[in-house]
């Protein structure tokens, strides 16, 4: 089975998956719920005790208190994609003569993105304190439905302003408040929304920027190589002429590969420049 079928069928499953998720989100006692309850209590009775509470003690660490473990593996990845677009593409990309520009965009915006990440990271979020209580009541209006007036916070201990929010992971009460950010290991509300509209369009951009210049890479690798024009041998012993669908498989086959596409892209790159 080939690598397209593969990913296709990889693909279907996730798309089946996401429907039925959204079939069954909106019932009180979905198929869904109901599956996810019979494997729990399936596997409660297997798993030992103490490894269930080690394992819930574990979960509501990482995800139900402030935590700088996804801000790591946020810069870790992020540095990973970096490293392997320097080493995999910009070589390659100035070795070919692409404009330096092109090619220094996604560290330009990669420092845009660093500054925002760490604004939304640092900056207050919005923290309702008694000493900024009283303006923030005046800002919006109750509309009686979600935000009614005289609810106070039995944690903070001041009345809840409308569209504010008390954050379980912060301890704290948060003007505006939209969600808590695991990756930014903050809240995001009034005051560092902006900043996190910003990374959010500096990240966009950064992966658009990197899938663009190494597609345009591997566009200029299949025709100074002139593969368009070769053939090939299939799995019947056939001999066909190279498509599109055909160089996608093999440049997805490389790359999981690795040094194999390592070794063909400086095999193409020494051919082009002994063309020269």
């Amino acid at each position: 089975m080939d690598f397209l079928t593969l990913f296709l069928i990889y693909s279907c499953f996730v798309l089946s998956a996401m429907a039925l998720l959204c079939l069954c989100s909106g019932q009180r006692e979905s198929f869904l719920a109901r599956s996810a309850s019979a494997v729990s209590q399936a596997l409660s009775s297997v798993i030992p005790a103490q490894l269930q509470s080690v394992a819930q003690r574990v979960l509501h660490r990482l995800f139900h208190t402030r935590s700088w473990l996804f801000v790591v593996l946020h810069v870790v990845l992020q540095a990973a994609v970096y490293v392997e677009y320097t080493w995999e593409v910009f070589v390659y990309c100035w070795e070919l003569q692409f404009h330096l520009l092109i090619l220094l965009l996604p560290y330009l915006l990669l420092a845009g993105n660093v500054g925002c990440f760490i604004l939304c990271s640092w900056a207050n979020p919005g923290v309702i304190t008694k000493s900024n209580h009283a303006s923030l009541v005046q800002i919006y209006a109750y509309d009686g439905v979600l935000f009614q007036k005289g609810i106070v916070c039995p944690t903070c201990g001041l009345e809840k302003p409308a569209r504010s929010k008390h954050c379980s992971f912060c301890s704290v009460c948060v003007h505006r408040f939209d969600h808590h950010c695991v990756w930014v290991n903050n809240c995001i509300g009034a005051s560092n929304a902006k900043y996190f509209f910003l990374y959010l369009f500096t990240l966009t951009a950064m992966a658009a920027t990197t899938a663009v210049i190494s597609a345009a890479f591997l566009i200029q690798v299949v025709l100074l190589s002139g593969m368009m024009h070769g053939s090939y041998i299939d799995d019947q012993g056939q001999e066909r002429a190279v498509d599109i669908l055909f160089l996608i498989q093999i440049f997805s086959t490389y790359e999981n590969s690795g040094c194999e596409m390592k070794y063909f892209k400086i095999l193409l790159c020494i051919q082009y420049m002994k063309s020269l």
